[in-house]
Protein backbone atom coordinates (compact mmCIF):
# COMPACT_ATOMS: atom_id res chain seq x y z
CA UNK A 1 0.00 0.00 0.00
CA UNK A 2 1.30 3.49 -1.16
CA UNK A 3 1.58 6.58 1.82
CA UNK A 4 -1.89 7.99 -0.04
CA UNK A 5 -3.99 4.93 0.34
CA UNK A 6 -3.25 5.11 4.18
CA UNK A 7 -5.36 7.33 6.56
CA UNK A 8 -3.78 6.44 9.98
CA UNK A 9 -1.29 8.61 10.75
CA UNK A 10 0.40 5.59 13.46
CA UNK A 11 0.06 3.31 10.58
CA UNK A 12 1.99 6.37 8.05
CA UNK A 13 4.32 6.12 10.65
CA UNK A 14 5.41 2.85 10.30
CA UNK A 15 5.72 2.82 6.43
CA UNK A 16 7.90 5.76 6.43
CA UNK A 17 10.05 3.76 8.77
CA UNK A 18 10.00 0.51 6.26
CA UNK A 19 10.73 2.83 3.23
CA UNK A 20 13.22 4.80 4.95
CA UNK A 21 16.11 2.83 4.53
CA UNK A 22 16.19 2.90 0.33
CA UNK A 23 16.88 6.40 0.58
CA UNK A 24 19.51 6.14 2.90
CA UNK A 25 22.33 6.00 0.17
CA UNK A 26 21.14 8.38 -1.68
CA UNK A 27 21.07 11.40 1.11
CA UNK A 28 24.23 9.99 2.50
CA UNK A 29 25.68 11.00 -1.03
CA UNK A 30 24.26 14.24 -1.01
CA UNK A 31 25.43 15.26 2.40
CA UNK A 32 28.49 14.01 0.97
CA UNK A 33 28.67 15.75 -2.04
CA UNK A 34 27.78 19.14 -0.54
CA UNK A 35 26.39 21.21 -3.50
CA UNK A 36 23.92 22.58 -1.75
CA UNK A 37 21.26 22.10 -5.12
CA UNK A 38 17.53 22.06 -4.20
CA UNK A 39 16.68 18.28 -3.54
CA UNK A 40 13.35 17.28 -2.40
CA UNK A 41 14.45 13.72 -1.64
CA UNK A 42 16.70 14.55 1.06
CA UNK A 43 14.04 16.71 2.38
CA UNK A 44 11.36 14.30 2.28
CA UNK A 45 13.85 12.28 4.14
CA UNK A 46 14.29 14.73 6.55
CA UNK A 47 10.45 15.27 7.32
CA UNK A 48 9.80 11.89 7.16
CA UNK A 49 12.60 10.62 10.06
CA UNK A 50 10.49 13.30 11.84
CA UNK A 51 7.13 11.51 11.35
CA UNK A 52 8.74 8.50 12.13
CA UNK A 53 10.61 9.31 15.50
CA UNK A 54 14.05 9.41 13.97
CA UNK A 55 15.09 12.78 15.14
CA UNK A 56 18.94 12.09 15.52
CA UNK A 57 18.13 11.15 11.66
CA UNK A 58 16.34 14.34 10.96
CA UNK A 59 18.86 16.56 12.38
CA UNK A 60 22.01 15.22 10.37
CA UNK A 61 20.19 16.52 7.27
CA UNK A 62 18.71 19.71 9.10
CA UNK A 63 22.23 21.69 9.55
CA UNK A 64 22.88 21.24 5.65
CA UNK A 65 18.98 22.13 4.17
CA UNK A 66 19.49 25.42 6.77
CA UNK A 67 23.03 26.30 4.94
CA UNK A 68 21.79 26.17 1.70
CA UNK A 69 18.47 27.05 1.95
CA UNK A 70 16.48 24.08 1.34
CA UNK A 71 12.57 23.96 1.06
CA UNK A 72 10.17 20.94 1.88
CA UNK A 73 7.08 22.88 0.91
CA UNK A 74 5.32 26.40 0.23
CA UNK A 75 3.19 26.76 3.58
CA UNK A 76 6.66 26.10 5.73
CA UNK A 77 10.49 27.70 5.88
CA UNK A 78 12.86 24.70 6.83
CA UNK A 79 13.52 26.36 10.38
CA UNK A 80 9.82 26.86 10.90
CA UNK A 81 9.24 23.22 9.51
CA UNK A 82 12.49 21.71 11.80
CA UNK A 83 11.05 23.49 15.20
CA UNK A 84 7.24 22.46 14.55
CA UNK A 85 8.19 18.73 13.89
CA UNK A 86 10.29 18.38 16.01
CA UNK A 87 8.59 19.52 18.79
CA UNK A 88 5.49 17.04 17.87
CA UNK A 89 8.09 14.75 17.12
CA UNK A 90 9.59 15.00 21.01
CA UNK A 91 6.23 14.97 22.67
CA UNK A 92 4.77 12.14 20.71
CA UNK A 93 7.63 10.01 21.98
CA UNK A 94 7.39 11.37 25.47
CA UNK A 95 3.49 10.30 25.03
CA UNK A 96 4.94 6.09 24.61
CA UNK A 97 6.99 6.64 27.44
CA UNK A 98 10.26 7.17 25.43
CA UNK A 99 13.65 9.05 25.96
CA UNK A 100 14.16 12.09 24.27
CA UNK A 101 17.73 13.01 23.91
CA UNK A 102 18.37 16.85 25.55
CA UNK A 103 21.06 17.05 22.80
CA UNK A 104 18.32 16.76 20.33
CA UNK A 105 16.11 19.42 21.52
CA UNK A 106 19.04 22.07 22.68
CA UNK A 107 20.78 21.21 18.76
CA UNK A 108 17.22 22.36 17.40
CA UNK A 109 17.33 24.98 19.32
CA UNK A 110 20.39 26.51 18.67
CA UNK A 111 20.09 25.98 14.20
CA UNK A 112 17.12 27.74 14.08
CA UNK A 113 17.93 30.52 16.92
CA UNK A 114 17.00 34.03 15.05
CA UNK A 115 14.72 32.28 12.42
CA UNK A 116 11.57 33.88 12.00
CA UNK A 117 9.34 31.14 13.40
CA UNK A 118 5.76 31.96 14.56
CA UNK A 119 5.86 32.49 18.36
CA UNK A 120 3.16 29.92 19.26
CA UNK A 121 5.31 26.94 17.40
CA UNK A 122 8.53 28.13 19.11
CA UNK A 123 7.02 28.07 22.37
CA UNK A 124 5.87 24.40 22.07
CA UNK A 125 9.72 23.15 21.54
CA UNK A 126 10.62 25.16 24.90
CA UNK A 127 7.57 23.59 26.67
CA UNK A 128 8.53 19.61 25.71
CA UNK A 129 12.07 20.64 26.10
CA UNK A 130 11.45 22.23 29.84
CA UNK A 131 9.26 18.87 30.71
CA UNK A 132 12.74 16.97 29.42
CA UNK A 133 14.88 18.93 31.58
CA UNK A 134 12.15 18.57 34.30
CA UNK A 135 11.86 14.43 34.19
CA UNK A 136 15.85 14.57 34.05
CA UNK A 137 15.82 16.84 38.02
CA UNK A 138 17.38 20.16 35.79
CA UNK A 139 14.72 22.24 37.68
CA UNK A 140 16.55 25.62 37.42
CA UNK A 141 17.22 24.80 33.32
CA UNK A 142 13.74 23.71 33.17
CA UNK A 143 12.23 26.52 34.58
CA UNK A 144 14.23 28.59 32.02
CA UNK A 145 12.86 26.70 29.22
CA UNK A 146 8.89 27.06 30.83
CA UNK A 147 9.68 30.88 31.37
CA UNK A 148 10.62 31.24 27.73
CA UNK A 149 7.97 29.42 26.33
CA UNK A 150 5.66 31.29 28.51
CA UNK A 151 7.13 34.66 26.94
CA UNK A 152 6.52 33.29 23.61
CA UNK A 153 2.73 32.49 24.47
CA UNK A 154 0.86 32.76 27.32
CA UNK A 155 -1.21 29.95 26.32
CA UNK A 156 1.37 27.68 26.42
CA UNK A 157 0.35 25.89 29.11
CA UNK A 158 3.40 25.72 31.22
CA UNK A 159 1.91 28.30 34.10
CA UNK A 160 1.58 25.45 36.54
CA UNK A 161 4.93 24.58 35.77
CA UNK A 162 6.19 27.75 36.57
CA UNK A 163 4.72 27.84 40.03
CA UNK A 164 5.90 24.49 40.94
CA UNK A 165 9.46 25.03 39.82
CA UNK A 166 9.88 28.19 41.56
CA UNK A 167 8.52 26.93 44.75
CA UNK A 168 10.93 24.03 44.50
CA UNK A 169 13.80 26.67 43.99
CA UNK A 170 13.08 29.28 46.54
CA UNK A 171 15.54 29.49 49.42
CA UNK A 172 14.27 27.54 52.10
CA UNK A 173 14.59 29.53 55.39
CA UNK A 174 16.99 28.73 57.99
CA UNK A 175 15.97 26.80 61.25
CA UNK A 176 16.08 29.68 64.11
CA UNK A 177 18.54 27.47 66.80
CA UNK A 178 17.46 26.12 69.90
CA UNK A 179 17.38 27.82 72.78
CA UNK A 180 19.10 26.36 75.23
CA UNK A 181 17.62 26.56 79.25
CA UNK A 182 20.21 26.58 81.75
CA UNK A 183 19.80 24.17 84.61
CA UNK A 184 18.57 25.63 87.66
CA UNK A 185 21.07 26.16 90.76
CA UNK A 186 18.88 26.09 93.70
CA UNK A 187 19.71 28.62 96.52
CA UNK A 188 21.26 28.13 99.65
CA UNK A 189 19.46 29.53 102.36
CA UNK A 190 21.10 32.29 103.98
CA UNK A 191 21.27 33.40 107.95
CA UNK A 192 19.88 37.28 108.25
CA UNK A 193 22.24 39.63 108.76
CA UNK A 194 22.44 40.55 112.47
CA UNK A 195 20.61 43.57 113.65
CA UNK A 196 23.25 46.49 114.35
CA UNK A 197 22.96 47.69 118.21
CA UNK A 198 24.16 46.78 121.28
CA UNK A 199 24.75 43.50 121.74
CA UNK A 200 23.16 41.28 124.42
CA UNK A 201 22.86 42.24 128.17
CA UNK A 202 24.20 39.54 129.96
CA UNK A 203 22.19 37.36 132.15
CA UNK A 204 22.36 38.04 135.69
CA UNK A 205 23.92 35.50 137.55
CA UNK A 206 22.76 34.73 141.19
CA UNK A 207 25.58 35.80 144.09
Amino acid sequence: RTLKNIRSNERKAEKKRELLPFYAPWVAGVLADGRGAQDDIVMTVMLWRLDAGDIAGALEIAPYALKYGLTSDHRRTTPYMLVEEVALAAQRLRDAGDSVDLSWLQTTIDLTDGADVPDMVRARLHKVTGLTLRDAGMNAEALAQFQRAMQLDRNAGVRKEIERLERALKPKPEAAPRKTTKPRTRKTATRPAAKRGRPPKAAKTAG
